[in-house]
């Protein structure tokens, strides 16, 4: 294992976190907030002189960086950046213990949403807008890994040839750099035309601003504590739909829009998710909502995002777990199993029935109605998501069952953990307070937090290596 390839691209993860430093310095000092603004200088000085000599270190080992190595680089990417992100709520006036900070860190980087802060109205803006920024990085960071995973040619269980993965695809490590610099663009455009949207529907711009980075990057944090007191127009709650509808989809859906063939032919995964969102927003109709606050609900599952006009109803709280489980497009920053998995797997197990009742049935392994054909490695690696995803549901209730919760909350919060889904009202669990929990339930969840966004089979394929040296 070369700990020079890992050190060169860990080292560019250090300096968005001196960028997003530096940016809340200047909103700190241009509007007069000068609360915590040291603190923001010391994880600026930390971040860019870490990130100077992890470069330094791994100068020489930008080139032919293995699988495994690349799982260890997003891992060890959770765990450094977690801490330098963790830096202002420590040093804050909030008095927040280092763990609860890293509970905060880590909650933004993978989009979960869950906070120790019992009301936002009370914080420091420059630290509201930092923990929306943790998200924002934290999405970003996401998708760099995504197409990093997916360029390496040694990686045996690409799922990405059933979809839509960009024009250059994700199959060539030749051209990574541009892709990662095409994601980024992207990525930060899409942040700009939900920010100028929602400032133009009357959302005042701090809020907007916040929002544009939370909902882009499928996250869960919030500017103040209701949503509905920033959204109560018919057009916010449709850009707010809007915005979910982007983070869900495949990432390259909105630059395709208009392109006829690529739309019909590689977007089959993303109608099938709009398919099914309308109906699961046609079976909760009945329930005396009106339209636009189901379709954001049912949106901001399938996204993993959590946010919701709805109030609480215990009835529909399992239904909307259900859907978070399902979560979005393999190509996005939506969590949860993948629809193209679940969907894999529906189709194999249907096939199999038709098998035994006819044994000389023509099998036809597409997937979405499409040409592609789903291969033995593709069932594969969806069945082991599957059940890796209930194993640590299992594990991780096990651990929080302890606490002073009750069971169904513990399962709940599980759910929630594995699927990167704040606890608001539409799962029953928004008076759910984190700092009272036990310090083993914060580590646990810290722990599934991560698992939740990189999949426990990625540590079954570390431990994999680091026992079978072969």
């Amino acid at each position: 294992m070369n700990f020079k390839r890992i050190s060169f691209y860990l080292s560019l993860f250090c300096f968005p976190v001196s960028f997003l430093s530096f940016t809340n310095i200047l909103y700190a000092s241009y509007f007069d907030f000068f609360l915590s603004i040291n603190t923001y200088f010391i994880t600026l000085v930390i971040s860019f002189l870490l990130g100077l000599s992890l470069l330094f270190f791994g100068k020489d080992g930008e080139k032919n960086i293995n699988f495994i190595e690349q799982l260890i680089l997003i891992i060890c990417t959770y765990v450094l950046i977690s801490i330098l992100i963790s830096i202002p709520f420590y040093l804050s006036n909030y008095q927040v213990t280092f763990l609860d900070s890293i509970f905060e860190s880590i909650s933004g980087l993978t989009g979960t949403g869950f906070t120790i802060f019992k009301d936002i109205k009370y914080l420091d803006p420059t630290l509201i807008l930092w923990r929306s920024s943790s998200q924002w990085i934290g999405g970003l960071f996401f998708l760099f890994f995504l197409l990093i995973i997916f360029s390496n040619k040694s990686f045996n269980y690409k799922m990405t040839n059933l979809t839509y993965s960009g024009e250059n695809n994700f199959n060539s490590e030749d051209n990574i750099k541009d892709n990662l610099l095409r994601i980024f663009i992207i990525y930060s455009i899409l942040s700009i035309v939900i920010l100028s949207l929602l400032n133009l529907s009357g959302v005042r711009l701090f809020n907007s601003l916040n929002l544009s980075m939370t909902l882009i990057s499928g996250g869960g944090f919030l500017p103040i504590g209701d949503l509905g007191k920033i959204i109560s127009t018919n057009f916010q709650k449709i850009i707010l739909i809007f915005s979910f509808i982007v983070s869900l989809v495949n990432f390259y859906l909105p630059f395709n829009i208009f392109n006829k063939n690529i739309l019909i032919k590689d977007h089959r995964e993303d109608f099938y998710l709009l398919l099914l969102s309308i109906i699961f927003c046609c079976l909760i109709y009945f329930n005396d909502y009106t339209g636009l606050d189901i379709i954001v609900s049912v949106t901001s599952s399938l996204a993993n995002s959590g946010l919701t006009l709805m109030k609480s109803d215990n009835n529909l709280s399992l239904y909307f777990l259900l859907i978070t489980i399902i979560g979005g497009s393999l190509i996005s920053n939506s969590s949860g199993i993948k629809i193209t998995r679940f969907y894999i797997l529906l189709k194999i197990t249907s096939l199999e029935i038709i098998k035994l009742i006819s044994p000389n049935s023509i099998i036809n392994k597409t997937i979405f109605g499409s040409d592609k054909k789903i291969s033995d490695d593709h069932v594969k690696i969806s069945f082991l998501i599957f059940i890796s995803f209930f194993l640590s549901l299992f594990i991780l209730s096990s651990f929080l069952v302890v606490d002073d919760i009750g069971f169904e909350k513990s399962f709940k919060l599980s759910i929630l953990t594995l699927t990167n889904t704040v606890n608001s009202e539409m799962f029953n669990m928004h008076n759910l307070n984190f700092t009272n929990l036990l310090t083993s339930s914060k580590i646990s969840l810290i722990l599934f937090m991560i698992i939740g966004k990189i999949e426990l089979i990625s540590f079954f394929l570390i431990f994999k290596k680091i026992l079978f040296k072969d």
